[in-house]
C-alpha cells in the first residue's frame, strides 16, 4: 500500500461522512440524544470543507426549503480525484 493508495481511502471515508450526514439530516435530532451527538461529531469534520462551498454557492430555494448543492460539489471533486489515484 502506497501513499496515494492511503489518500484514496480517506477521501472514499470522507465521501461515506458526507453521506451519512445527507442521510442523516432527514432524521429530527433532539438535544441530548445520541443521533444528536453524532451529527455534531460529522459536522465538526465535514462543514470546514462545506462553507467556502456555500459561500459560492449558497442553498437553491425550492419552495420552503433549500437544496445544498455543496454536498454534490464536494462528492463529485473527492471522485474526481479518487479514480485517478485508484487508476495510478
Amino acid at each position: 500500500m502506497n501513499v496515494l493508495d492511503i489518500i484514496a481511502y480517506i477521501v472514499e471515508a470522507y465521501v461515506f461522512l458526507l453521506i451519512a450526514r445527507a442521510l442523516l439530516s432527514w432524521l429530527p435530532a433532539r438535544p441530548g440524544t445520541v443521533l444528536f451527538r453524532v451529527v455534531r461529531a460529522l459536522d465538526t469534520v465535514i462543514e470546514p470543507v462545506l462553507r467556502p462551498i456555500r459561500r459560492v454557492l449558497p442553498p437553491i430555494r425550492a419552495g420552503g426549503m433549500g437544496i445544498d448543492l455543496s454536498f454534490i460539489v464536494v462528492i463529485v471533486v473527492a471522485q474526481l480525484i479518487v479514480v485517478p489515484l485508484l487508476r495510478s
